[in-house]
């Protein structure tokens, strides 16, 4: 039997881009709860020096973005990964990735949830077959539809445990290339705190331990939509801070915050604002559902640091 999200192939892109926008619309009618209030909180620590029309500007837009990367996102899963890679306008500093993956020692692309990175698998596959961590979607049949769209390309994929690290070890030290999205919430075991945005949060040490270990070469990645809606760009960014191969965990996984930040600001109403990346930040263990501990964390911001 077909599975249903399969007709997603058929259904026209605008008429896709369409829904979206419809969903941004009921989403923003709500500015004080759910998602929107996640955005407008998260924009609030990340640009403290914005004023409330503009965070309020900024965080329509992270909004609509997010609601078309998504019905992007479900096309590319639909489509051939040709479908994909003909959407790619503009590839900037591309020399960049393939120095990269002539390292010996392998490549890390370091791929923040920003614009739409689903678009840009199909393309980077063409480089060769990366191995990439997948953690199943909730149902069954999401699952199987999100899988069959990656299993199209030419990734290994593997699970996001002990046994998936040590794969990507494995291609990096065999000179392959693999993909991390850094700026999830880790578990508690697989993190430290570091500053984010200036924002002292749990972050994830595992693309940092692989470049401490491999000496792999690192480049950011990002695909845009375009403005003018002639399909995406992609940015290439050589990571090379000899800090983000420091041995201290702490060093490079700030350093490495430090890159992403700077690939967010570039395009930062592109980035997926609505996830709760500060949800582990120390002293405020209710920073999203506690309206006193995120004042309390702002008010604490705002105060003179002394030297």
């Amino acid at each position: 039997m077909m599975n249903a999200f399969s007709f997603i192939r058929y259904v026209p892109m605008w008429c896709l881009y369409l829904l979206a926008h419809f969903v941004s619309f009921i989403i923003r009618l709500r500015p004080h709860t759910g998602v929107m209030r996640v955005v407008h909180m998260n924009l609030q620590l990340a640009y403290p020096a914005l004023s409330e029309r503009e965070r309020h500007v900024l965080a329509n837009q992270a909004i609509r973005n997010q609601t078309l990367n998504m019905a992007e996102s479900l096309k590319s899963w639909a489509m051939p990964p040709q479908w994909a890679i003909k959407q790619i306008h503009t590839v900037h500093n591309q020399e960049i990735l393939t120095q990269a993956l002539a390292n010996p020692n392998g490549m890390l692309a370091i791929v923040p949830h920003l614009g739409t990175w689903e678009m840009m698998n199909a393309w980077l596959n063409q480089f060769g077959s990366p191995t990439i961590m997948y953690k199943p979607v909730k149902g069954e049949k999401a699952n199987q539809f999100v899988l069959q769209g990656r299993q199209r390309l030419n990734a290994t994929l593997v699970p996001t445990d002990g046994s998936g690290v040590k794969a990507i070890f494995k291609t990096l030290k065999d000179g392959g290339f693999s993909i991390i999205l850094p700026d999830h919430v880790p578990d508690l075991s697989g993190g430290v705190v570091v500053p984010f945005f200036g924002i002292p949060t749990l972050s994830s040490t595992l693309a940092p331990k692989l470049a401490s270990k491999t000496h792999c070469a690192l480049v950011g990645l990002t695909c845009v939509r375009r403005d003018d809606r002639q399909g995406f760009d992609i940015y290439c960014d050589k990571l090379d801070n000899p800090a983000l191969y420091d041995k201290n965990i702490e060093i490079t996984t700030s350093a490495l915050n430090d890159e992403i930040k700077t690939m967010i600001n570039r395009f930062p109403n592109q980035y997926m604002w609505g996830y709760k990346r500060f949800k582990h930040v120390p002293n405020y263990p209710n920073l999203y559902n506690d309206t006193a501990d995120f004042n309390n964390l702002v008010a604490h911001l705002k105060r003179p640091q002394i030297p």
